[in-house]
């Protein structure tokens, strides 16, 4: 068993903070709230920080890159 990485919300963390159990609820009610989910092997997954951002603790910012990564 792998050590949680700090700040990620695994699935069974997701399960008992939304009160649902079906992987199908637990993305459903994450969607509908606003929250960026990702879908993985395991289950969804999410950040802390993205929780916060989908309740508006922090706006939103997209990520600029210089032309020297293309």
């Amino acid at each position: 068993m792998s050590q949680p990485i700090d700040g990620v919300l695994i699935f069974e963390d997701l399960q008992r903070i939304t009160g649902y159990a079906r992987r199908s609820d637990v993305e459903r009610i994450l969607i509908d709230q606003g929250v960026r989910l990702f879908r993985g092997r395991l289950g969804p997954w999410t950040t802390i920080n993205l929780i916060n951002q989908a309740g508006g603790l922090w706006p939103a910012t997209a990520e600029r890159y210089e032309a020297e990564i293309l």
